[in-house]
């Protein structure tokens, strides 16, 4: 008998999703590690409370208790926000909420080789990325996965590189994107 599983998550970007295969004798479990789920903020959030229209049409009730307990909600949110939202393993709570109406613009810091001009990168509809003032890095796209910042970009120079790098967001206000990973930390403000 052949069994097949599937966890359902959006994907932005309109980009496929990766699933890994898992086989057994009899059966073969399809999971996708995606657990973020997206959609637009409903009239029905509250403090507590996050209402969200998924991108796949469905209607979630999300408590917000665990987010907001770990200060995992950058951006705020208000109806007809678009949302980025990781779902805690039973699906009913939001574990991360990333408003990604908020997190879309121009974002720039002082250059960190010589803080005599300004560079940053802009973050559009659609998942594109682009470089602003800078000559050796070109983004090229973004987007969330699993409540991390995806960036893509090109270093330029030495064999155009191309990299992906996964970025846990700090903070995201109206002013301000800070991210970081193992390695860096990044703090910017909008221009």
């Amino acid at each position: 008998m052949l069994t097949i599983g599937l966890m359902a998550a959006s994907c932005t970007n309109n980009k496929p999703q990766q699933y890994n295969h898992e086989e057994t004798s009899d059966s073969i479990v399809v999971v996708n590690h995606n657990r973020t789920v997206f959609g637009l903020c409903g009239e029905g959030s509250a403090m507590n409370t996050l209402q969200l229209l998924t991108d796949s049409g469905d209607t979630l009730s999300l408590d917000l208790s665990v987010a907001r307990e770990s200060n995992n909600i950058f951006g705020g949110y208000e109806c007809g926000d678009k949302m980025a939202v990781l779902l805690t393993n039973d699906r009913s709570a939001a574990e991360l909420v990333i408003n990604e109406t908020t997190l879309l613009g121009n974002w720039v810091m002082p250059n960190p080789l010589d803080g005599s001009s300004i560079v940053g990168i802009s973050l559009r509809e659609g998942g594109i990325a682009e470089s602003i003032d800078q000559s050796t890095i070109v983004y090229k796209t973004w987007r969330i996965v699993d409540g991390g910042l995806e960036i893509q970009s090109v270093r330029e120079g030495g064999g155009d590189v191309e990299e992906t790098n996964v970025y846990r967001i700090v903070k995201l206000d109206a002013d301000s994107l800070v991210y970081m990973n193992e390695e860096d930390l990044f703090e910017y403000s909008r221009q």
